[in-house]
């Protein structure tokens, strides 16, 4: 039997915006497993182990609107994501795809309704930030930071044994293992980038969120992020996924709409990406009246 999580609009006061899931993963870097959204438990980005079984839930956006003020930030958003798929989301800056996220994560009051269907009992629910925000001079390590995000154990202990083994292996298959000892403040926006992708394969979610993890990587990062989405979609793992990149959108989702404060396309990459849908999502003024 479906399970099925329903947000309500019309119920904005348990849309808390002081969520323990944040833009700065840092901050929230003292234990949130004890976090819910609605029941549903939130856990940092992850991936399966290899073999396992796992079945993303379906979600489904159904006319959601977001004032803020006198701004109107979403319009009447509806779109569906279907269980296990990759779905991205594209759009100019300030067209509203963030403040759609903080919705699904429970960070934003809005109307309309969003349900998230789980195929048995409520999975985790995995968000990997688009950059870190924290203070550069702190002398806080790779090894600390993982500590910090992956074990209820305090950071300033070390990472504890029952940890230790899958922390070492997350940052080998990013290729950060030579760097654990590097403080954070002293990475390139790259490899701090590499860490979050990391911490983000401990624990395993059913539904990840990911926001713009491209944006600080270079090639070689490039190739170890695709290969992560490889894992997750044949993990069964349903991703939402926003990205400026087009052409890595058009190569690896399954699905993408284009959202400019409302939705302007929802199609598969080849009929959603043309030259001329791409000009109307991106000529639109996200501030325009509907």
């Amino acid at each position: 039997m479906t399970v099925k999580e329903s947000i309500s609009a019309q119920n904005t006061d348990s849309m808390n915006p002081q969520s323990n899931v944040g833009a700065s993963l840092l901050a929230k870097a003292s234990r949130q497993s004890t976090s819910s959204l609605h029941g549903t438990p939130l856990s940092r980005a992850g991936s399966l182990p290899q073999g396992a079984l796992s079945a993303g839930p379906a979600l489904e956006f159904a006319s959601i609107s977001l004032t803020l003020g006198r701004t109107t930030i979403l319009d009447n958003v509806t779109f569906s994501v279907q269980p296990g798929s990759v779905h991205a989301l594209v759009g100019p800056n300030g067209g509203g795809k963030s403040s759609l996220i903080k919705t699904l994560l429970g960070q934003m009051p809005h109307q309309g309704h969003l349900s998230l269907q789980w195929p048995g009992a409520p999975g985790t629910i995995g968000y990997v930030p688009q950059a870190l925000e924290f203070d550069r001079g702190l002398p806080m390590t790779v090894d600390d930071f993982m500590a910090a995000m992956c074990q209820r154990r305090p950071a300033f202990l070390g990472l504890s044994k029952h940890y230790a083994a899958a922390i070492g292996e997350a940052l080998e298959r990013v290729g950060m293992q030579d760097k654990r000892k590097r403080r954070m403040g002293a990475l390139s926006g790259g490899e701090r980038q590499r860490v979050l992708l990391a911490q983000g394969l401990i624990p395993a979610p059913q539904l990840l969120v990911l926001d713009e993890p491209m944006s600080a990587l270079d090639e070689a990062g490039i190739q170890v992020f695709e290969r992560l989405l490889g894992d997750w979609r044949r993990s069964g793992i349903t991703v939402l996924w926003i990205e400026h990149d087009l052409e890595a959108v058009g190569r690896l989702a399954d699905r993408v709409t284009g959202l400019n404060r409302r939705v302007l396309f929802d199609a598969a990459p080849q009929q959603a990406l043309t030259p001329e849908r791409l000009l109307t999502l991106f000529s639109t003024h996200p501030r325009g009246a509907a």
